[in-house]
């Protein structure tokens, strides 16, 4: 079964920046799936956050709250996906996770945080003090 690396996150002061890595086996390649980073907080659902498929950068989703802050980005070669962080708020705190499904086809609007996403990462912290 696939399980997704991710690395990165970490403490950091309000205003700070981080950024998360989610790297896949080769076996499972990233640059033909919807790529999804997720967060939770304790006692919250659990939130999308940035969505892309690699190509496609005019369809990124972004949730309003990471907007004009929050970077998804693909690297195809090295088959991972990151997420940039910058201005980092105490509100950020959560666990981050990154996920992906291989959708039958692309189309515009396929890759959304209502679709089932079938393999995940492990999961990291990111904790924002102020």
């Amino acid at each position: 079964q696939v399980q997704l690396a991710q690395s990165g996150g970490g403490s950091v002061q309000a205003g700070g920046s981080l950024r998360l890595t989610c790297a896949s086996q080769p076996i499972y390649l990233l640059s033909s799936s919807c790529v999804a980073w997720f967060r939770q907080a304790p006692g919250q659902e659990r939130e999308a956050i940035a969505i892309s498929y690699e190509g496609e950068s005019g369809d990124d989703f972004y949730a309003d709250s990471a907007k004009g802050r929050f970077t998804i980005s693909q690297d195809g070669a090295k088959n991972a996906v990151y997420l940039q962080m910058n201005n980092l708020k105490p509100e950020d705190s959560a666990m981050y996770y990154c996920a992906a499904r291989r959708p039958a086809y692309y189309y515009t609007g396929v890759c959304r945080p209502s679709i089932e996403y079938t393999v995940w990462g492990q999961g990291t912290q990111v904790t924002v003090s102020s």
